[in-house]
Order: structure tokens, then sequence, then C-alpha cells
């Protein structure tokens, strides 16, 4: 899916996803991402079940994201609440939804310059 185009400046905004993956910055990817203020990388995971919250809030260490969008794939999905504590612990306050959703609330954040990052599980291909 397309997404409106949005201010930019130096943050990298979600252009488009689908199955598979997504277009950041003008650069496509494949699979899960983490979007933090200066940088997209890989993320090695495409289940809400295995979330590793720990590890995610590690990601974002030294970060300036201070509101982690999660996106959870095509459903509604939850986080434990150990896993809430755990980003909390590290100074995320975190907002999860299913990853179109994710998306759309990412882009619109950033682009009024919030401290925002996203990590972003992609929807299942084919």
């Amino acid at each position: 899916m397309e997404l409106t185009e949005a201010a930019r400046g130096d943050r990298p905004f979600v252009e488009s996803y689908g199955p598979g993956g997504f277009r950041i910055g003008g650069e496509r990817w494949a699979g899960s991402v983490l979007i933090l203020a200066d940088r997209v990388v890989a993320w090695e995971t495409d289940d809400p079940a295995t979330l590793d919250a720990a590890a995610l809030a590690a990601a974002f260490a030294g970060d300036r994201t201070e509101l982690l969008i999660l996106g959870l794939g095509a459903g509604a999905a939850s986080i434990p609440p150990a896993g809430r504590e755990a980003l909390r612990q590290a100074g995320l306050a975190v907002e999860a939804m299913d990853t179109g959703a994710a998306c759309r609330t990412y882009n619109l954040l950033a682009g009024e310059g919030r401290a925002v990052g996203a990590a972003l599980m992609a929807l299942p291909a084919g």
C-alpha cells in the first residue's frame, strides 16, 4: 500500500508497505524493520508471539526515541505486561497496533518532529 507523501527532513519515512516488506526513504526493505532516529535496520522477527522486548529495548538504547510505534503484522496483537515494562524501563513509551496503522502513525508523528521510532513486522508474503 502506498502512503501519502509526508513532510521530509532528515528522518526516514515509510513510503509503502506490503506483503514481505517496506519502502523506506527510497530503499526497499525485505522483512521486518526498526526505524531509529537516523537509520533503518533489519529486524529479525515476524511473529508477535516471539517478541523479545528486552532485545527491542536494547536496539533503541542511546537513540533519541521516546515513543515506539510497534507494528505487529496484519492483525491486532498486544505486548505482554512484562515486555511493556521492559520497554518502559528503557525509557520507551510503546503503542502497539497492526503494521499498516503503525506505518501511518509513525509517519504522522515523525513529520511533526516527535521523538518517535518504529518496530514494524512485515506482512506475510503471499
